[in-house]
């Protein structure tokens, strides 16, 4: 899994499962010791130290008075992005269901998803299915490569059905990592067209990708155009496809996985034309979730991609956007919350009982299941898929009174200081946010052609 759309993870709670039965014990004072053998395990997420050992999960005010930052609930990213009346009225996502592709999954994922729909209060999916058509490989708790899969499973399956608590969700895992390049890649594409060919849903969820200028070789090229003959067909069966865009900026790094290309990149298959790319922000809500601001997070992965042509539903962008498009398709559509210091909480026990906790987390990878979702319950307000996305998402965004959060602050000029310039947020559709974030109250209603 490449860094840039890789989880960052801090743990501030200690949970284990039987716990989660008892009354809530709050510790005096934060633990700051950190559990190195448990760091050491770790390679590709960030952060991670021991906090706090108490039940039930932390509350928001506990995260902002003992570290300083929020740790969103489902309820207040609910609230602060107007999903709650939708969900009150019965739009769940009832019928839907969410397909969610990762190397590796987590052996705990079933009992994590329990875990952390009792301690919020939230009901269990109608169907949660674990397919491996190709096989799977034990977990190593010691291979950092698959923590960090366990752990963007983890955030993908709990935060895909926190937006459509009524929509069913099957994880389909491959055996082989996908680290950068082409590596991963092929399986994940046969993941998911034994999803189209199986009918299993009509929403799939990517929080990965490789950096686009590292499928230029021979056999990245057949990776592309094998990715893009899938995604054209699945748009032709209304099938919504999405992906997170990148948790380095601007900038993304060579097949070695460390170097970065000294020159602005994207990510694939967030640059497809056919693929709804979502990028990052920092959510200021306050503790009952109600919306303040936002601004483009640092990380978010975002600009020209080199491997394809501007699509038609770009043609309506900006004359300063077209210069710098230059006929090509830029990135993202949409964004979300990612920002690692406006984080969310996931339930996880895979490290073992010592270990097992809410853990806050970040990234781009919060985007793309929680968009899943969102597009799980505009399904069921259509009465069908809404399938391909885009064209209908910049009709909306190109029109005053847009049901869209226009993000018109910050950059992603994320290795500026290397001297790899990045994007600035503006009014509209930019290169770090797209068209901005949500208004779920309003948007679904406007995907759904309701009044």
């Amino acid at each position: 899994m490449k860094t840039s759309v890789g989880v960052c993870l801090s743990l501030v709670l200690s949970l284990s499962a039987a716990n989660m039965k008892a009354q809530s014990v709050r510790s005096t004072e934060p633990t700051t010791k950190t559990t190195p053998e448990v760091i050491s395990r770790v390679t590709r997420v960030k952060g991670l130290k021991l906090i706090a050992t108490f039940s039930p999960p932390p509350t928001d005010a506990f995260c902002r008075d003992n570290f300083g930052t929020p740790c969103y609930s489902p309820q207040q990213i609910r609230m602060a992005y107007g999903m709650t009346p939708i969900l009150n009225a019965g739009y769940t996502g009832v019928g839907q269901t969410i397909i969610i592709i990762d190397s590796f999954g987590s052996p705990t994922i079933a009992q994590d998803l329990k875990a952390f729909d009792a301690g919020y209060g939230l009901p269990d999916p109608p169907s949660f299915t674990v397919l491996a058509p190709l096989g799977t490989v034990p977990f190593n708790p010691k291979n950092g490569d698959q923590v960090g899969w366990a752990a963007e499973t983890t955030l993908d399956v709990e935060w895909a059905h926190v937006m459509a608590p009524g929509a069913n969700i099957v994880l389909l895992t491959s055996p082989v990592d996908e680290t950068e390049g082409v590596h991963g890649m092929p399986e994940f594409l046969a993941l998911e067209q034994f999803a189209l060919d199986q009918n299993l849903g009509k929403i799939i969820s990517q929080s990965w990708g490789a950096t686009e200028n590292t499928l230029f070789t021979t056999a990245g090229q057949k990776v592309i155009a094998d990715f893009e003959g899938f995604y054209q067909g699945a748009a032709q069966q209304n099938v919504t496809v999405l992906a997170s865009s990148g948790d380095s900026g601007s900038s993304n790094v060579e097949t070695n996985g460390t170097t970065y290309y000294p020159f602005p990149t994207v990510g694939f298959p967030a640059s497809s034309p056919f693929v709804t790319a979502v990028g990052g922000t920092s959510l200021f809500a306050n503790e009952s979730g109600n919306y303040q601001f936002e601004i483009t997070w640092i990380g978010s992965g975002g600009g020209v991609s080199q491997q394809f042509s501007e699509p038609e539903y770009q043609y309506s962008l900006s004359a300063s956007v077209q210069q710098i498009l230059a006929n090509h398709r830029g990135i993202p559509d949409i964004a979300y919350n990612a920002d690692p210091n406006t984080p969310i909480l996931i339930y996880l026990s895979f490290l073992g009982a010592s270990s097992a906790g809410f853990y806050t987390i970040g990234g781009t990878s919060e985007g793309s299941p929680q968009w899943a979702g969102i597009i799980a319950d505009a399904n069921q307000l259509a009465g069908q898929p809404l399938g391909f996305l885009n064209p209908k998402l910049y009709s909306l965004g190109a029109n005053a009174g847009q049901p869209l959060h226009d993000i018109t602050f910050g950059s992603n000029a994320y290795n500026g200081f290397n001297g790899i310039p990045g994007y600035s947020a503006t009014v509209g559709w930019d290169f770090t946010t797209g068209w901005g974030t949500p208004n779920v109250g309003k948007l679904v209603w406007a995907l759904a052609k309701r009044p």
